[in-house]
């Protein structure tokens, strides 16, 4: 009797883990941290906002924070969150990461025994930091397709007189996110006395794309040795959009080779879901000591052969 209500505990526990990091996601900011990144000021400010406030600021984790900082984890994660857009700190995303581990472990032990439980706890942990690279990557695909509207109304707006700070203000106000979040930190952060470069290259390494890297380059130099910054804007928005238009190219070709590889990547798993709900003694007999290399071998074939199709398909403009 102790056995299933230790485990029930257990699971509890790492639902509970789970739920608690969403409510952190989609509650409402500390009304300091939220007027001090609304005037771009954050990092060590918002820290030290939150150390002056003392318990009525933002909780910490302080206790995570050292923890990935001593694995070297916390300013990479952060890193990545910011990139991605996702409104979490690296503890936060950590303690959902570590909830999902958990009750991976915990569901694949009680329904598999031993040797599924570390295998579905490192699916379920690994599934985050999916979402996050997916997440970042659809964010990036998103600034770059507007890029050229971005080129275009900065062309516009020098050519009619507008400053560059003039017509990075310009570009808030008539262009969606993302460009028009990344444009308006940047501005926040030129208001606040850091350079206009610096604010571009902070910029630049946000988003992370090798476009916007050209752009913010010539900005740079144009803005330090003087010249025609409209024209040479203008020709970068003309290879921006060749290049956009290649990469459609591609993504259209290979769509076949992709679908493909999505498909042999998910037909065993799908199969095999399908066999163990109509009979599951049938494909119990893979998970038995002894034969239990065949499946751990199978799906790690199976992630080979996924990321080489991958990689053949992904095609460098």
């Amino acid at each position: 009797m102790a056995g299933p209500l230790l485990f029930g505990a257990l699971v509890a526990l790492a639902v509970l883990i789970v739920f608690v990091a969403l409510w952190r996601l989609v509650r409402s900011r500390d009304p300091v941290e939220a007027r001090l990144k609304e005037y771009g000021a954050e990092g060590e400010a918002v820290a030290g906002s939150q150390s002056a406030a003392g318990s009525g600021g933002r909780r910490s984790w302080t206790g995570v924070n050292r923890l990935l900082a001593g694995f070297g984890l916390g300013p990479r994660l952060a890193a990545a969150l910011e990139r991605a857009g996702v409104p979490l700190t690296a503890a936060e995303f950590a303690l959902i990461i570590a909830g999902a581990a958990v009750l991976g472990y915990l569901v694949g032990t009680w329904r598999g025994g031993l040797l599924l439980g570390p295998l579905l706890a490192a699916l379920l942990g690994y599934l985050p930091l999916l979402y996050l690279g997916m997440r970042r990557g659809r964010r990036q695909r998103a600034f770059t397709a507007q890029l050229p509207d971005v080129l275009t109304l900065l062309v516009g707006a020098l050519r009619a007189g507008y400053g560059l700070s003039q017509a990075m203000d310009m570009l808030v106000e008539q262009l969606p996110p993302p460009a028009s979040q990344e444009f308006s930190r940047a501005m926040r952060a030129v208001r606040l006395g850091l350079p206009i470069q610096q604010a571009l290259l902070d910029m630049a390494e946000r988003i992370g794309t090798d476009d916007l890297d050209l752009v913010v380059t010539a900005m740079n130099v144009q803005y330090e040795m003087g010249g025609n910054l409209a024209q040479t804007l203008e020709t970068i928005a003309e290879t921006v959009r060749d290049r956009i238009r290649i990469k459609r190219q591609i993504q259209t070709l290979t769509a076949q080779q992709r679908l493909t590889g999505y498909i042999l990547a998910a037909w065993p798993l799908v199969l095999a879901l399908v066999l163990y709900v109509l009979n599951p003694g049938y494909l119990k007999q893979l998970f038995v000591p002894g034969w239990m290399l065949l499946p751990v071998a199978a799906v790690v074939l199976q992630v080979i052969g996924f990321f080489v199709i991958s990689r053949i398909v992904d095609i460098e403009v």
